[in-house]
């Protein structure tokens, strides 16, 4: 099939930061939300853009420690939000649709990883529910003050979604649980929600995206044991990140999607995978993680998904 899966020579690449893609952009006037803008990426992200001119308003899981990180930028605000559970999402999108402001910048950025077998809600696998499920119904409530602006909406992904389609006949991991591939099926759930919503809010002017940031030691890693990281390459005994492992700084880290949340690059695009500060390539035939599998970008698929997403969830703004 065809794609629009190619690199624009956007002129970036894997060791550019948040600052250097945000070079000459002035967000002064813009709103941004970016979940769980305080920790890892999401803290970096909250700076940059701040540093740019845009107000953040940061959701928050644990609001106290959300206020110390950002405590020293401008700009920002912190609200309480529980992705992994539907009532909290639903009342802060009500507080934030009160407050009469539009959005223009929305990035998906909270989520976990490789978490031993949790539950959430109704009995739902928590990283699909966390990563997925959460921001699905979350984009879906605030929809009225997205389309006024012709928001942009960045789904963070990663090259985890290599490790799993969805499981369509299982996607809450009833039978055979396995950390890895949970979590691969909550990214690949990541990357075919933005090419969902691009397709039913473009006509809107919102245009969505989904990206990879790279590997970055952050608190991302906290289910993981030293010993599974050790075994993994990414650090040393001693807890030392490795230089083989090709992790990129949190600046860097943040970079690609800060890049597709503003870059003028991308205007009149979307529903795009992208990576290193660009549109990321197909993935090759040969099972290298690299580029983006064409199970992660099939439309039928994204339609499917988000027909489920909105039967568990109870939510849809396009219905």
């Amino acid at each position: 099939m065809t794609t629009a899966q190619h690199k624009i020579g956007s002129g970036f690449d894997l060791r550019s930061t948040a600052d250097d893609v945000l070079d000459g952009i002035d967000l002064t006037g813009k709103l941004a939300i970016v979940t769980g803008g305080y920790s890892g990426l999401g803290l970096e992200t909250t700076r940059a853009l701040t540093k740019a001119g845009a107000r953040v308003v940061v959701p928050a899981r644990r609001r106290p420690v959300a206020e110390e990180a950002v405590a020293g930028l401008d700009g920002v605000e912190v609200d309480e939000l529980d992705l992994g559970d539907l009532d909290s999402v639903r009342a802060f999108a009500e507080r934030f649709l009160a407050s009469d402001r539009t959005i223009d910048i929305l990035i998906d950025n909270a989520g976990i990883m490789a978490c031993p077998e949790t539950r959430v809600g109704p009995g739902w696998e928590a990283q699909f529910a966390t990563n997925h499920l959460g921001h699905f119904a979350l984009v879906n409530r605030l929809w009225p003050a997205l389309a006024p602006g012709g928001a942009r909406v960045v789904s963070v992904s990663s090259a985890g979604h290599h490790y799993s389609d969805i499981r369509w006949d299982d996607p809450h991991w009833r039978q055979g649980y396995d950390k890895w591939q949970a979590y691969g099926q909550a990214k690949t759930a990541n990357v075919l929600f933005a090419v969902q919503l691009d397709a039913l809010g473009k006509d809107s002017g919102v245009r969505a995206f989904s990206l990879h940031p790279g590997g970055i030691l952050t608190p991302l890693q906290r289910h993981l044991p030293k010993e599974e990281m050790v075994e993994r390459g990414w650090i040393d005994e001693n807890g030392t990140p490795l230089n083989p492992a090709g992790f990129k700084t949190p600046e860097q880290g943040a970079a690609t999607q800060v890049w597709a949340a503003t870059s003028p690059q991308l205007s009149g695009m979307g529903g795009v995978y992208c990576e290193d500060c660009d549109i990321s390539e197909p993935a090759p035939a040969d099972g290298e993680r690299v580029g983006v599998r064409d199970y992660a970008v099939d439309p039928v698929s994204a339609a499917r998904l988000w027909n489920l997403s909105a039967e568990l969830t109870g939510v849809n703004a396009f219905a």
